[in-house]
């Protein structure tokens, strides 16, 4: 997969995703963010410096964030939907729901208003 797909997937608000697509980047997404939670807090525990991980670890939060909406979009959008229902996903305790749908729902076959194909840009 070359670079400029891989920030069009991540970050880019338009086109479409399939639900396999949606579901492999969320989860590339949160095994990120919990590893590095997860090497902050044995930095923590060894005495060492955290700083830089809780810096790193800021980071990669906001740009999952934008990550989650640019996904959730694509994926709204692959049902025919506009992007503004992805704003759903950050609804605490409905949030896990609306994933579990957009993972398990199929999209609307052949093309549509927001692009062609899925897991392409538009």
């Amino acid at each position: 997969m070359a670079t400029n797909q891989i920030f069009w997937l991540f970050f880019s608000f338009s086109g479409r995703i399939n639900r396999a697509a949606y579901f492999l980047a969320g989860m590339l997404m949160m095994i990120t963010v919990v590893f590095i939670t997860y090497r902050m807090i044995l930095a923590e525990q060894a005495g060492a410096g955290s700083a830089g991980w809780e810096a790193i670890l800021s980071i990669v939060l906001i740009a999952s964030l934008w990550a989650q909406a640019a996904l959730g979009t694509k994926r709204f959008h692959d049902f025919g939907k506009p992007g503004t229902f992805s704003a759903l996903l950050f609804v605490p305790f409905f949030n896990f729901l609306v994933f579990i749908a957009l993972c398990v729902l199929p999209g609307t076959p052949g093309a549509n208003q927001y692009a062609r194909t899925t897991n392409a840009p538009a």
